[in-house]
């Protein structure tokens, strides 16, 4: 008798485990996938930046689908400039910040590929400052006599403090962009949204300052079947 219920329970088991073992493998596939975040995916960062993952998820597509995916960034810049001029020498400040996002499919993975378009500009700025500008002379001033008596205002170039101009710009922007991953086979997917923070300036005589940042974001794939060979005509007059 206990040899069969041992029986009956090793059998009771086998099917269980089957049955786990099926469903796993009937799991259906996903039509749309999505992922948030509400906080600052990438600090203020003040230099050129490796590219980081800031949102990733996963997608299982049946049969050979297309994926359709948008992300979404907030996306900071700030440029500062401050020139510094005297005597008529023109001095000048830039400071440039930028925000590139790229998708990358199955990140780490042997079919790993970088997703159309490739890198897109999330948020750019070019900031430039000039001044010409005399000089303060406030106490660089003296009174000479002449050979002939008469005075003269001498100026003591030495003395003269340039003088000082400053632009500040800070902005915080949502943007937005289209992704297509096409013929992308049966299976489960990895999709990562990466981004890059580049910011660089020169001076003369003043001072820069460049930062960018990535904020809230939120990434949405979608498995469809895009239309092959389609033309854009770009209609310039």
């Amino acid at each position: 008798m206990k040899v069969k219920n041992s029986q009956f329970t090793i059998a009771m088991l086998a099917l269980s485990l089957a049955a786990v073992s099926g469903y796993a493998q009937s799991q259906p596939s996903s039509k749309v996938t999505a992922k948030t975040a509400n906080l600052t995916l990438l600090p203020p960062t003040t230099t050129q930046s490796a590219w980081h993952t800031v949102l990733a998820n996963n997608i299982k597509t049946a049969n050979q689908k297309d994926l359709f995916i948008n992300a979404s960034l907030e996306v900071g810049l700030y440029t500062d400039t401050l020139v510094r001029s005297k005597l008529m020498v023109s001095d000048t400040s830039t400071a440039v910040a930028s925000v590139k996002v790229r998708v990358v499919l199955d990140l780490g993975k042997p079919a790993e590929r970088i997703v159309e378009p490739g890198e897109v500009v999330y948020g750019r700025r070019s900031q430039k400052l000039t001044a010409t500008l005399e000089g303060a002379i406030a106490g660089c001033l003296t009174v000479a006599t002449n050979a002939d008596g008469s005075l003269s205002i001498v100026l003591n170039p030495l003395c003269v403090t340039p003088e000082e101009i400053g632009l500040i710009l800070d902005t915080m922007d949502a943007a937005s962009f289209n992704f297509v991953a096409v013929d992308v086979p049966q299976g489960v997917h990895t999709v990562s949204v990466q981004a890059q923070i580049d910011s660089t300036g020169t001076v003369q005589n003043g001072t820069f300052e460049a930062r960018a940042l990535v904020g809230k974001g939120t990434v949405t794939v979608e498995s469809v079947r895009l239309i092959k060979g389609e033309n854009v005509v770009l209609d310039v007059p």
